[in-house]
């Protein structure tokens, strides 16, 4: 028996991705690292991601090798990333067997699939509910004994073409290229891309976000995204970090965000990230008093991602722009004044019923993790953190709508709820300059309300 440990390659994206088809977002992350990768290590299997791979040089060639000599490859179509259903391909036509296909449940697929077998899994978007991480992890286990255990074709290629004969890579070309590659001086060893990433994303968890965007940016370049095809979530943290930077000023910063968002087809994407995120930057540069035109902008992509994802987020944001517009030298009547109040407090009470939409969820979800949460694992401290961010967002969701509508009771009570939560400072300081922005915005055409929204004492 060879006492070589096997090897299984993940295909799949990285990151937050998202479901271009509902509107979803999901971190790709999470799935790999808790339903995936667990599970094949439990069983003394290497397992790998493109972006865990080193190298100095193209990555697709460490990829199609990884495609072609992987013992096992497990491809998780969700978000329906069209790099994994390529490499899926691939796969599919060099090898027979040992093959896994997953994906999240509420995956809506393009074509016939109907001659794959899928193995699903619910995901939350940010987060996975730990009774499914322990279902999906068992499902997953047998999968994977049962395809190592039976030489039966998995592939349709091979199903229908049974004749066909997998290629392999000649010895002699092995030879070659190893012997090629002594007779060069050994580059230096760089980071894998998911280490690149990982820091990043651990700088701004600090508040470093000059150190996150260069980061970000070489992650970036690494990837081959400046020349090639653009990955979204690399091009949405480079944005968030750049003008949370500030640097050299928070204008020129926020310009430069707003460049990176429309390098991956703001103007025409369906991607409700990239629009939200350029909502945002357009509304800070309408702040900074950058003109008009960004405001319009600004109400235009929250638009869009509200209609799209009917979110508390973009709603909120969608009411605050609009006040915003009821205020500025883009209206020149109290009739259209009145008109943006009125669609901002539409909005305001659509965010307050999915406030208690969404707080039940997330209440009961909580409840049913409190086993993981309790047990000292890092991924019960990770889940707890998700919790509580989510329902602090919630209450002060909630807290600004109720503000929003005069319902000032409420909004108190909304807020006393919200410092019991355990949040980050930058959560605090998010929400407390937008609230003061809405009261400043508000005691100026309050008065044309019915009933008048009068400011608190």
């Amino acid at each position: 028996m060879s006492d070589v440990k096997k090897r299984c390659f993940v295909v799949m994206g990285f990151g937050i991705k998202t479901d271009y088809i509902n509107g979803r977002k999901l971190d790709l992350n999470k799935s790999y690292r808790l339903l995936i990768k667990p599970v094949v290590e439990a069983k003394n299997i290497e397992c790998v991601r493109a972006d865990e791979i080193t190298h100095s040089g193209s990555i697709d060639v460490q990829m199609y090798k990884e495609l072609l000599q992987a013992d096992l490859v497990i491809a998780d179509l969700s978000t329906l990333n069209a790099n994994a259903l390529y490499e899926l391909g691939v796969r599919h036509a060099l090898r027979p067997y040992t093959t896994i296909v997953i994906s999240e449940d509420k995956l809506v697929y393009p074509f016939d699939l109907n001659h794959v077998v899928i193995h699903s899994y619910q995901h939350l978007g940010d987060a996975i509910d730990y009774e499914e991480v322990e279902r999906f992890r068992a499902a997953l286990d047998l999968v994977i004994q049962t395809v190592l255990d039976k030489n039966e074709a998995d592939s349709p290629v091979y199903t229908y073409l049974n004749s066909l004969i997998p290629p392999k890579l000649q010895a002699e070309l092995e030879r070659a290229v190893v012997d090629r590659d002594k007779s060069q001086p050994i580059p230096e060893v760089g980071k894998a891309l998911s280490l690149i990433i990982q820091e990043a994303e651990d700088a701004i968890d600090i508040m470093e976000f000059a150190k996150a965007r260069d980061l970000f940016h070489s992650a970036i370049l690494l990837s081959g995204g400046n020349t090639g095809q653009k990955d979204p979530y690399l091009f949405h943290r480079l944005s968030f970090t750049t003008y949370k930077a500030a640097e050299p000023d928070l204008v020129s910063a926020l310009n430069r965000s707003l460049s990176y968002l429309h390098s991956i087809n703001l103007a025409h994407t369906n991607d409700p990230e990239t629009v939200s995120s350029a909502g945002a930057v357009e509304k800070k540069l309408y702040e900074c008093g950058q003109g008009d035109q960004h405001l319009e902008d600004s109400i235009l992509y929250y638009q869009r991602s509200y209609y799209l994802l009917n979110n508390r987020y973009n709603g909120i944001n969608l009411a605050l722009t609009l006040v915003y517009h009821a205020t500025s030298n883009l209206v020149k009547s109290d009739q259209e004044r009145i008109a943006d109040l009125i669609f901002a407090r539409r909005t305001w009470k659509r965010v307050l019923f999915l406030c208690d939409r969404d707080w039940e969820i997330m209440v009961q979800k909580e409840k049913n993790d409190q086993l993981l949460i309790n047990g000292g694992t890092k991924e019960g401290k990770e889940l707890q953190e998700f919790y509580n961010r989510q329902k602090y967002w919630i209450l002060v969701n909630r807290a600004e709508s109720s503000f929003g509508l005069g319902d000032f009771e409420t909004h108190r009570k909304s807020l006393k709820e919200s410092n019991k939560v355990p949040f980050h400072q930058w959560q605090l300081e998010s929400f407390t300059e937008q609230i003061g922005n809405l009261a400043t915005e508000l005691k100026k055409v309050g008065h044309l309300l019915e009933p008048k929204w009068i400011a608190p004492d």
